[in-house]
């Protein structure tokens, strides 16, 4: 319990609009669902089973942080930490607003902070991430935990996405990229620009150093390095869900390039294991993280072992030979010359502390008073917002919050205490499972009193109407709120008075993708019309265990 003072600077301190980015490190978490350390010295991918896509890393000393994109849920740019590549928790965001502010009020689904690139130079922290609509940006900080710089534009337009920084021998700086073909009208090419001693804005067109079209046409994603003389961009190339890992390499920054695959699928059921970054080891290893396209569970991270033979990278296993590597599934944790815990990010959450947990993200840019701690009973107060006018379903409400997949199969419970508006009908709350077709199964206020309601809204995405069930009327305030999600994110509503008895929902719902997401799980309140107050939801707490 906190006292009248700690509870009234409680306030101040959340009335701070995007507070739930807060940049403070958490204490390890060890999930229920999925645990990449088998704790016999060996791992087992992916490392994280969550849809931390298009990640990039860096060491620094023998700490590896990882960033990764965020589009237009609010923290943006998670910031990971890991002392070994396995076990990851994460530790806060670089972006607790995304600008343009007042652009990102709205949700903005696939939109917002595409492909970063986190790099450690003069002792500062940058992160050069692209908004396809408005330009390249950059935030820095001078420690990882923020923080972080308010972010400026590199350079303005449409298009350019995927940018990577190089600070070069002889001081110049470089920075290359790839274009999104829905904006720029053209793709599959890499170019490099060298930009100011700053790194804060490019200083020319830029040279094409590698067009794709023909053997590698979807290519993007490129991170640049330098090793031995040569100049080298890892990229992805032949589509997010079945593509392959290219590595260029020069000997001048700007070409001409030798192109070479060093990863593929091969043999395994890893699909499109590509885009994200090498890394080494203070006893110098060589690693690589990558995503792998889970449709509806995101783009989850794998690490496989990497090695140089002849001046070019081979990555997974090669088992033939040929230079080309193939996904490992279980291999030897990597030697960083220290022992780290085993750790995960967070997914339950207590609602115990001063601010929700680092796993939780908005739709959009938020309102102060969405969302409050409450210190007195220990847990998570939302209160209902209206709608936007021009929302058709819940795909297009801001403030709902929510969470990644984080495994195969899993099962959420929450309580939840429902305190409507007595002047309001139709306000809600509840549990949903939000993707381009989404379900919900929760609370809404109306004329007789209370309803516990089961919707379904199919292509939400296209602007379709909530299929709405009601299945009961609530007696009390409190209600517990649970689903099920069984392989091929399958999901199965249920629902109890007393936290014992479950009434099953009999009608399963499969899980979508997002744009370029996978589906998450989170909470709401809300309400359809505007007045000069609002009811609340009071949720005590958020568990995810595995199925029963």
């Amino acid at each position: 319990m906190m006292n009248y003072i700690k509870q009234l600077a409680l306030v101040f301190f959340l009335l701070a609009p995007g507070y739930i980015g807060a940049q403070s490190a958490e204490a390890k978490y060890i999930s229920k669902v999925w645990v990449a350390d088998q704790g016999n010295g060996s791992y087992r991918n992916p490392v994280l089973y969550a849809d931390y896509s298009d990640p990039d890393a860096c060491r620094v000393g023998d700490d590896y942080y990882m960033t990764a994109s965020s589009f237009d849920a609010v923290p943006g740019l998670p910031i990971l930490h890991s002392k070994d590549l396995v076990n990851w928790t994460i530790i806060g965001h670089a972006l607790k607003r995304q600008p343009p502010f007042e652009h990102f009020e709205k949700t903005q689904h696939g939109n917002g902070a595409w492909a970063p690139a986190i790099r450690y130079h003069n002792n500062e922290f940058y992160i050069y991430y692209p908004d396809p609509d408005f330009g390249i940006y950059l935030t820095k900080a001078s420690s990882i935990t923020g923080p972080w710089s308010e972010p400026v534009l590199v350079e303005a337009g449409k298009g350019s996405i995927d940018p990577c920084p190089l600070w070069d021998d002889d001081g110049k700086v470089y920075l290359v990229h790839a274009y999104a073909g829905s904006r720029a009208g053209i793709k599959s090419i890499i170019v490099i620009k060298q930009m100011n001693a700053e790194g804060t804005k490019t200083l020319e067109e830029g040279r094409l150093v590698y067009d794709g079209h023909e053997q590698d046409p979807t290519i993007e994603g490129p991170k640049i390095y330098k090793r031995n003389e040569y100049y080298y961009i890892f990229a992805p190339a032949g589509g997010v869900a079945t593509g392959w890992q290219l590595v260029l390499r020069a000997k001048s920054i700007y070409g001409p390039y030798e192109r070479k695959v060093v990863m593929d699928q091969g043999t395994t059921s890893v699909n499109g294991p590509h885009q994200g970054a090498w890394v080494d080891t203070p006893k110098g290893e060589d690693w690589f993280l990558h995503f792998q396209d889970k449709e509806a569970y995101g783009r989850v991270v794998h690490l496989q072992p990497l090695k140089w033979v002849n001046d070019w990278p081979v990555i997974g296993i090669d088992k033939d030979g040929d230079g080309k590597g193939e996904p490992v599934i279980t291999w030897k944790k990597p030697n960083t010359g220290s022992t780290a815990p085993i750790a995960t990010p967070a997914e339950s959450d207590e609602f115990n502390g001063n601010t929700p947990g680092l796993q939780w993200q908005w739709q959009a840019n938020p309102k102060a008073t969405w969302l409050f701690m409450n210190a007195t009973s220990g847990s998570l107060r939302l209160y209902s917002d209206k709608i936007p006018d021009e929302a058709k379903n819940y795909w297009d409400v801001p403030n709902i919050l929510l969470q990644k997949f984080p495994a195969e199969e899993f099962m959420i419970t929450t309580q939840v205490t429902f305190t409507p508006n007595e002047k309001l009908e139709n306000e809600r709350t509840g549990l949903i499972i939000l993707g381009q077709s989404y379900a919900s199964l929760g609370l809404k206020s109306t004329k007789e009193g209370v309803k516990v309601i089961y919707s379904i809204c199919k292509n939400a995405v296209k602007g379709n109407a909530e299929t709405e069930t009601a299945l009961t009327t609530l007696t009390g305030k409190t209600i517990y709120l649970r689903v099920a999600v069984k392989t091929g994110a399958v999901c199965q509503f249920s629902y109890s008075v007393d936290g014992k008895k479950y009434e099953l929902i009999k009608e399963t719902f499969q899980a979508e993708v997002g744009k370029w997401i996978g589906a998450k799980a989170g909470i709401y309140c809300t309400r359809t019309t505007q007045i000069n107050d609002s009811g609340y939801a009071d949720f005590d707490w958020f568990t995810v265990e595995p199925l029963k």
